[in-house]
């Protein structure tokens, strides 16, 4: 019987095949065990925000995905508590990148 961790300080620890580095061979199963959220949240002005929670990387990683959205949306964004929030409503290219990069999403309200 293998042991488990029960949580792992790692960044590269693999949740789904218990490894780190990952030896996973399919992207979606070595990135997330279950669905990142999108939303859209209003604010009391401007655009609005799109959030994107659950995703499970290391905080350092999300900083440079933050950078990665920024330019490929054209766009503000920060990382907030653990969230990646990007300026505006950005749902539906960010729910097309984030499937072609082979994770699940679950839109949350609208």
């Amino acid at each position: 019987m293998t042991e488990k961790p029960v949580y792992s300080t790692d960044p590269d620890f693999c949740a789904a095949c218990r490894r780190s580095p990952c030896t996973c061979t399919d992207p979606a199963k070595r990135r997330q065990t279950e669905p990142v959220r999108l939303e859209f949240r209003r604010g009391a002005k401007g655009s609005g925000v799109t959030a994107l929670s659950r995703l499970n990387m290391h905080p350092s990683l999300k900083e440079t995905l933050v950078s990665e959205l920024k330019k490929r949306f054209g766009c503000g964004g920060t990382v907030k508590d653990g969230v990646v929030e990007l300026q505006g409503d950005r749902r539906d290219p960010l729910e097309a990148w984030l499937k072609a990069e082979g994770y699940k999403v679950k839109r949350i309200g609208g």
